[in-house]
């Protein structure tokens, strides 16, 4: 038997790929809904290549009651009204908004990291989706914090513009025509120009000078990974249209070698080492888009620290960063709480 399954939020970027990988996965399904706001109503929206097309329903006349998940993708606003409705009609929300993160009730998963959190989900029928850049980096911490015990990491974040939807995608792409062709740019969706530029601010900046990015790297993974873990992280958009990059910097507790951590990150679960110190041996942007690994390249020891190394880490966001990571969530929430048959 199957799950009854609703994506909410699914004519946006990270609704459709939610869509899209639940196919590709062959994820058990008896029944999906496309969900979306009022203004979407009656459109149709295709589950993945399965060329099976399906009518957005209404979110605001969308009765939950019956169905086993819902995954959201629709933005804080609407999450806040919508997600306690279903969880409280019995419908398990996997939420991709920032709105129930850091709440004490609500499991923060990403499942190669921390999956027996998930039990968690009983107190409110929530589980919330890590922020994208802190999902890549902790998948790539894990196995290394195991090995070797980490103290403190330094983050550098290369982030793409579809972490700002698809009005930063739009915006990156209008922006490079107009200087292409003479037109005047426009700045609706960064505080800068995107095209040709990379712009130190994501989010809104806090009193300590960080942006709340930069809060959510740090306080999310001490709730994912470890809470004695020290985390700095600088975070950047960066003019490109799909995934994020990062360079890591790593201090740990006991010796590790770049060699072993190669071998360690060879075999860890979700990720691709690319590392060969030539031309091309090593994962850009372009290479991860489309893909579900994160990709671990430029695996190095950082001679400055005891005990530190620095790696190079990219993914695509609207996969491992929102929608893959919640599809992960759905399977492991369905093997171990919400078996049929």
């Amino acid at each position: 038997m199957g799950y009854k399954v609703a994506v909410v939020g699914a004519t946006g970027n990270v609704g459709r790929e939610m869509l899209t990988i639940l196919a590709e996965r062959e994820f058990p399904i008896d029944e999906i809904a496309a969900v979306a706001s009022s203004r979407s109503h009656g459109t149709e929206v295709e589950l993945g290549d399965t060329g099976k097309m399906l009518k957005v329903q209404n979110i605001e006349h969308f009765d939950f009651s019956g169905w086993d998940m819902a995954l959201f993708a629709a933005g804080s606003g609407p999450t806040k009204e919508y997600a306690p409705k279903a969880a409280a009609a019995g419908c398990v929300v996997i939420d991709n908004s920032s709105l129930y993160r850091m709440d004490p009730d609500v499991p923060l998963i990403v499942p190669e990291v921390n999956p027996d959190a998930i039990a968690g989900y009983k107190a409110r029928n929530i589980i919330a989706n890590p922020n994208c850049s802190t999902a890549q980096m902790v998948v790539a911490l894990k196995p290394l914090h195991d090995a070797a015990t980490i103290k403190r990491v330094v983050v550098s974040t290369y982030q793409s513009v579809s972490g700002a939807g698809k009005g930063g995608m739009d915006e990156l792409f209008e922006q490079s025509r107009a200087i292409f062709v003479g037109d005047p740019k426009e700045n609706q969706v960064f505080t800068k120009q995107i095209a040709f530029n990379v712009i130190p601010h994501i989010d809104v900046f806090l009193d300590d000078g960080s942006t709340k990015e930069e809060w959510k790297m740090v306080v999310e993974t001490k709730k994912i990974l470890d809470p004695k873990i020290k985390l700095t992280a600088t975070c950047v958009r960066v003019p490109v249209f799909v995934g994020h990059s990062e360079a890591i910097h790593i201090e740990f507790e006991n010796e590790l070698s770049a060699k072993q951590a190669q071998e360690i990150l060879r075999e860890a679960p979700g990720i691709m080492l690319v590392d060969k110190r030539e031309d091309e041996g090593y994962a850009t942007p372009v290479e991860c888009v489309g893909d579900s690994a994160t990709y671990i390249s430029r695996v190095r020891e950082d001679p400055t620290v005891d005990n530190g190394l620095i790696i190079w880490c990219v993914s695509d966001n609207l996969r491992k960063g929102a929608a893959l990571n919640a599809v992960q969530i759905a399977e492991l929430l369905g093997r171990k709480h919400l078996q049929k048959g």
